[in-house]
């Protein structure tokens, strides 16, 4: 039965716009929070970057001084360096968390013994990892150290080498970043139309060729959240650095996040101002990489459709 005019007069403004307005009362409390511990930060970022303060003293207005100074920085391009190097090898938690969740993802006895081993990185804190690492690599009596030792006859103190201490220390965030890659797989392969991977079968594919025709489109999702968490992690290395070198030997293995750590807070900086634009240049990064993502995904999204 249709409603008449004079119905829909009687009726409460809440009445007539309920439907609408429900959805956004119950995401109002999370859109408060984000906006007031994210968004408002951003901008305050971006505002603290053009001054010169060291949180006690008035802030004094010096344009675009801060960023000029990065620009002849060492320890600024080092960082930036060094935040390339952890992007580039970081993505090797995509396929090696791809490899595993393939692997995993069979009923044979005993995979959940397999699964469990493989998650259990996922659930460490960094810190500890960090540690566990660091006891890994110590000279004298670290186990990759005698491992080393034992077969050219001299170790290798990796933590203490500039040439070596950033590569382990990315080697030990790698290890829970491919747990959290494989469980988004897993994640990926239960929702796997197996009707598709049975006509794929009858037509003759298999091996790479199914993979790569048959599972991997349908794990768009899974691997484009794969690749933007893999991407945030390599950006904002800060707990595994400061747990494991302290940014040494020689400022060698230094982030960008790390970086601003030590100019805006450390007793070597208190300088929030150059801080802060630090903390743009790599909020200006991630945004670049995570922004060409989502393009690429919304591009194949509608070409699908």
């Amino acid at each position: 039965m249709s409603m008449t005019h004079a119905d829909r007069q009687s009726r409460t403004w809440w009445q007539r716009n309920q439907q609408t307005l429900t959805p956004w009362l119950f995401l109002a409390p999370g859109l408060l929070m984000f906006a007031v511990y994210v968004v408002w930060p951003i901008f305050s970022s971006f505002q603290l970057s053009f001054y010169d303060y060291d949180g006690l003293s008035t802030k004094e207005y010096i344009g675009t001084a801060n960023y000029s100074e990065l620009w002849g920085d060492r320890a600024f391009k080092t960082s930036l360096y060094n935040n390339v190097i952890w992007l580039v090898l970081y993505m090797l938690a995509v396929p090696l968390g791809l490899m595993i969740a393939i692997f995993l993802n069979q009923t044979v006895r005993g995979i959940r013994i397999y699964k469990s081993l493989f998650f259990f990185p996922f659930v460490i804190s960094q810190v500890v990892v960090g540690l566990m690492f660091a006891w890994f690599y110590a000279p004298n009596f670290g186990l990759l150290y005698k491992v080393i030792e034992f077969f050219t006859g001299k170790g290798i103190a990796i933590l203490a080498s500039p040439t070596y201490a950033t590569y382990g220390i990315i080697a030990a965030g790698l290890w829970p970043q491919i747990a959290y890659v494989m469980i988004l797989y897993l994640t990926g392969l239960n929702n796997v139309s197996p009707d598709q991977v049975e006509a794929a079968r009858l037509d003759g594919a298999k091996g790479f060729k199914m993979l790569w025709y048959v599972i991997l489109p349908q794990l768009r999702p899974a691997t484009f959240i794969a690749v933007v968490v893999t991407v945030i992690g390599a950006l904002r290395s800060f707990d595994l650095v400061s747990i494991m070198t302290n940014g040494g030997p020689f400022g060698s293995t230094r982030v960008l996040s790390y970086y601003m750590y030590e100019q805006a807070l450390s007793e070597y900086g208190f300088r929030m101002g150059y801080g802060a634009a630090i903390a743009v240049v790599l909020f200006g990064i991630m945004m670049v990489f995570i922004s060409g993502f989502v393009w690429k995904m919304i591009r194949d999204e509608r070409g699908m459709s």
